[in-house]
Order: C-alpha cells, then sequence, then structure tokens
C-alpha cells in the first residue's frame, strides 16, 4: 500500500477492495480490565509474511499505522487508524491463527528497522507518538452485534465514501455511505494521467478510435464512482478499469485530448472510498473530534470495546 499513502486504504487493502468479506468475525467476550500478568500470558501474535517470528498484536499495530497513515497526523487520527487497524487484524487472521501479508492487500507493516530508515531525521519522536496512539488504545477494537467488522479503510474519498452495496453489492449495515467534504482539500484528492492512443490500445481488449470517446456511456452510483463504462458491446465494471488503468479510483473521466494528442483520465479521490477515510479523519481530529467520534462516523451502528485475549 506504498508507504502510507497507498493504504489505501484503501484503506485502505487491494484484497479487501476488490473481494468484500460478506462473513462477519467470531463472536467475543469483551472485558473492562484485566491484570498486566494475565494480558501477558494471552497475548496475541500476528504472523506477517516475510517477518521470521511472529509479532506481538501492539507491536504489529505500531507497524502498521507507522505505515498507513503520516506520523503528522493528529493524534486523535492515529488513534482511530490504530483501532480500525486491530480490528482488521482480528477479524482477518482469526486472532493470529492465520497469517497476513504487510501488504496493500491486506494493511502495510514497517518493522523498526524499516520505521529508523523512512524517519532518519526525527525517529524517536515519531516512534514515540505512534507507540503513545497505540498503548492509549490497547486492546481496543470495532463490534457490530458484537462481532468483530470488516474494518475498512482509504485514504481520501471523493467527498463521499463508498457503501460496502455499492462496492460489492452487499449490503453491510456499518459501512453506509456518508459525506466527507474535507476530503477534498486531501493532496491525493485529484489526479490526472495520460497515455498515447497506441499505449491506450496496448491496455485494452478492443481498440480504441479517437470517435469512441465521445460515445462512451459512464454508468454512476450514488457515491458519483463509475459503477460500469460502456463502448458499444463492450461493458467494463468501475473496478476492473481501475485496476486495468492503474488509477487511484472508481470515480474517473476518460477524454481524447486532440491538441495533446493523448488519452488524458481525470480521477477524485484515492482508494476504494469504503469505511473511514484517512485524510478525513485528521480533519476530523484537527476540529477537535476524538477517535471514538471518528470512528462512529465512519462505521455506523457500532460499538468501540476492549477484548480478552484470554477467551480467545
Amino acid at each position: 500500500m506504498k508507504k502510507w499513502i497507498m493504504s489505501i486504504g484503501i484503506i485502505c487493502l487491494i484484497g479487501a477492495l476488490y473481494m468484500l468479506p460478506v462473513a462477519l468475525g467470531e463472536r467475543l467476550t469483551v472485558k473492562e480490565d484485566s491484570p498486566a500478568t494475565t494480558e501477558q500470558a494471552c497475548e496475541i501474535f500476528i504472523e506477517v509474511e516475510g517477518q521470521q517470528e511472529k509479532i506481538p498484536l501492539e507491536t504489529y499495530i505500531t507497524g502498521v499505522v507507522a505505515a498507513e497513515m503520516p506520523v503528522s497526523f493528529k493524534k486523535e487520527a492515529l488513534k482511530a487508524q490504530a483501532i480500525a487497524a486491530r480490528t482488521y487484524a482480528l477479524q482477518s487472521t482469526n486472532y493470529g491463527k492465520i497469517s497476513i501479508a504487510p501488504t496493500v492487500a491486506r494493511q502495510v507493516f514497517y518493522n523498526k528497522e524499516q520505521r529508523k530508515e523512512n524517519w532518519t531525521s526525527n525517529f524517536p519522536g515519531n516512534e514515540k507518538k505512534i507507540v503513545e496512539a497505540i498503548n492509549e488504545t490497547k486492546g481496543q477494537v470495532l463490534l457490530y452485534n458484537n462481532e468483530l467488522i470488516t474494518a475498512m479503510f482509504h485514504s481520501t474519498s471523493n467527498g463521499k465514501t463508498e457503501s460496502a452495496h455499492d462496492f460489492s453489492g452487499n449490503d453491510i449495515p456499518y459501512l453506509q455511505s456518508v459525506a466527507s467534504n474535507s476530503d477534498l482539500s486531501s493532496p491525493k484528492f485529484s489526479a490526472m494521467k495520460e497515455w498515447t492512443l497506441a499505449e491506450w490500445n496496448s491496455l485494452w481488449p478492443v481498440k480504441w478510435q479517437v470517435s469512441d470517446f465521445n460515445r462512451v456511456q459512464f454508468f454512476l452510483n450514488d457515491s458519483g464512482r463509475v459503477e460500469r463504462m460502456q463502448l458499444g458491446k463492450n461493458v467494463w465494471s468501475g473496478r476492473e478499469v481501475r485496476t486495468l488503468l492503474e488509477i487511484p479510483s472508481t470515480d474517473f473521466k476518460i477524454a481524447y485530448n486532440s491538441t495533446a494528442g493523448k488519452v488524458q483520465v481525470s480521477t477524485k479521490g484515492y482508494g476504494h472510498g469504503v469505511g473511514m477515510s484517512q485524510y478525513g479523519a485528521e480533519a476530523m481530529a484537527s476540529d477537535g473530534k476524538t477517535a471514538d467520534e471518528i470512528l462512529h462516523y465512519y462505521y455506523q451502528d457500532i460499538e468501540i470495546k476492549k477484548i480478552d485475549a484470554c477467551l480467545k
């Protein structure tokens, strides 16, 4: 997932981007507190592909937050990311029983050596800020009907997040579309990519003519993203086009610039758009919102509880 940006999200998660799980996590028991010695004895470890040893859950989350969100973000945004990442990790690994890739297909993870390399100018200060966010949310997860949610997240929306239904066809109560207008000020909100006509045609199973760019049809969903694109009898989903062209989002427009002799694709947003917008979270934190308020906004009707690792 790039460095932090390629979170994307989404958010956030290209495996999650293209195949939204419909089965939620197993039921869990929550607790208020437990002695430190008990927590250590029952600690959950995460097996990260490519790492020699299993990693304690909270150490793993430190590496995920450092990779998925800019350390310059407000602590409340970092805390929201920590809780979402912890929930996603436990749900997708079945509490550490299954390994997880440290990539955009799941969650990007940087070990301590990678963090030192990335933060050469201020490793101690940055590490302290991330660790504080992790410690202040230790063990906290997101639940819906007492089950771990699929805590999808992404870098930047197009001004509205994507619902699970529009993304995958599966309606999930806590993954509904919400306004995220502050994303318009994100540095990743808009982008442009260009190809010559020959380069463009090398990507497609059909040969485009210049006139085709005036007759191609776009069908949008409720959040303004491309649900499908049609050229004659050829139909592609917005997600298929995004993958084919390697563009940031499914909110895109395609045009042929005859003056430049280039095919131009403009996009809005960065990532799949489902769940929490990271730049939206930062804007809310800057407005004084807490991590809890951020999470309750982007994930509807959820609870934030602390897991009891001893009962796993």
